[in-house]
C-alpha cells in the first residue's frame, strides 16, 4: 500500500497536475464556520500559496455562504495565469426558508456551478464536486449533469464528496468520477476497507479531508490541557479517549524528530504514502501556515516509520 510521493501528481484520470500539497480555503472567508475571520489575512495565505508553487485550491459555496469563492476570485484576478491554478469547489447546499437541504438534482447543480463561476470570477471550474448526497436523486443521473457541464467546457473534472460506497458506485457507474473526497486521518481510517480499494482500482484520486483531526494531529496539545467548548463535542477530545489520542500522537516524536519535521509534517507525508490519495489540503489561516504545510514536501518517510506509524495507529 505504500508508493512513492512525487512534487507534481495527477488527479485520477482528469489530467489535472497539481503540488500534492493543496490548500484548503474554509478559513478564507468562511464567516459561518470560524469567528472572527480576517478576510485579507485569508486573501494573503492565498497569494502566499499561489507565490510559494501551491496550485490546488479547495474551497465551496457553503465556505461563507459564497463569500470563500468571493475572496479567491479577487486573488485570482490580481494574480492572473489562471491556466497555471486547479480551483476545486462544491456545491449542493440549498436553502429552504430556514432550512439547509441537500440538492443532487441536475437544475440544481447546472445553478450551482454558475453561481460558482460568478463568484469565482472564471469562465471554467477545474474541479468540481457535489458537496453532499441527497435522499432522492439517482447519483448517476447527478454526475450525468457534471459530465454535459464538462462537455460544454464550463468543468474540468468530476468530484463526488461524503457518498457512501454504494452511493459512490452508482456515481462512478459510467466511469465519471475522478475525485473523490472524505473523511480520513490516522485516528478515523473507515476509508481504508472499501473506499481507497475501490479508488484505487477505478482510477479516482482520494482527497481527504479532516487530516490533521482538528489539530489533533500536529502535536500542540498536552493530556491535561483545559479545552473550549468546540472541541469537546468531538469525541475524539473527550476524557479518557483524548488522553489516549494524545498518547498516540506523542509517539510520532521521534519520527518527527529523525526527520527533523514537525508532527503535522509527518502524518500528512504519511497519508501521501497510501494508495488513492495523491494530494492533501490542510487548511491555513495565514502565510506561516501555508509555508509550514509545504514543508511536507521534505519528508521522506523510511518504510519502517511508515509501518511503525501504521502500527501505532492500527485501533
Amino acid at each position: 500500500m505504500t508508493k512513492a510521493v512525487n512534487h507534481n501528481v495527477t488527479l485520477g484520470k482528469s489530467g489535472l497536475t497539481v503540488n500534492p500539497i493543496g490548500l484548503g480555503t474554509n478559513a478564507v472567508g468562511g464567516h459561518n464556520l470560524f469567528p472572527n475571520l480576517d478576510e485579507e489575512a485569508g486573501k494573503a495565505s492565498v497569494r502566499a500559496a499561489l507565490g510559494s508553487g501551491i496550485n490546488f485550491l479547495d474551497t465551496a459555496f457553503i465556505y461563507g455562504p459564497g463569500r470563500s469563492e468571493e475572496l479567491i476570485g479577487e486573488v485570482l484576478k490580481s494574480y492572473g495565469r489562471r491556466d497555471q491554478i486547479v480551483i476545486a469547489t462544491k456545491g449542493a447546499h440549498r436553502f429552504v426558508g430556514e432550512k439547509t437541504v441537500f440538492d443532487n438534482s441536475p437544475a440544481f447543480l447546472r445553478e450551482s456551478v454558475e453561481g460558482s463561476l460568478k463568484r469565482l470570477g472564471t469562465d471554467y471550474i477545474d474541479l468540481y464536486y457535489i458537496h453532499f448526497p441527497d435522499e432522492h436523486t439517482p447519483k448517476d443521473e447527478a454526475v450525468g449533469e457534471l459530465a454535459k457541464l464538462k462537455q460544454e467546457g464550463k468543468i474540468r473534472a468530476i468530484g463526488v464528496s461524503n457518498f457512501s460506497m454504494e452511493q459512490l458506485r452508482e456515481a462512478n457507474k459510467d466511469g465519471h468520477v475522478d475525485v473523490f473526497q472524505g473523511e480520513y486521518n490516522l485516528f478515523r481510517r473507515g476509508a481504508e476497507a472499501q473506499l481507497l480499494p475501490y479508488a484505487k482500482e477505478n482510477g479516482i484520486s482520494f482527497v481527504p479531508y479532516f487530516p490533521l483531526a482538528s489539530g489533533l494531529l500536529t502535536g500542540k496539545y498536552g493530556a491535561d490541557d483545559k479545552l473550549d467548548e468546540s472541541k469537546l463535542r468531538n469525541p475524539l477530545f473527550q476524557g479518557e479517549n483524548f488522553k489516549r489520542n494524545v498518547e498516540k500522537v506523542n509517539g510520532l516524536r521521534e519520527i518527527a524528530v529523525a526527520q527533523e519535521a514537525s508532527i503535522a509534517n509527518v502524518v500528512l507525508a504519511w497519508y501521501l504514502t497510501r494508495d488513492a490519495i495523491d494530494a492533501v489540503i490542510p487548511g491555513a489561516k495565514n502565510d506561516k501556515q501555508v509555508a509550514a504545510n509545504l514543508q511536507t514536501l521534505d519528508v521522506e518517510l523510511t518504510p519502517q516509520q511508515i509501518e511503525q506509524i501504521d502500527f501505532l495507529f492500527r485501533d
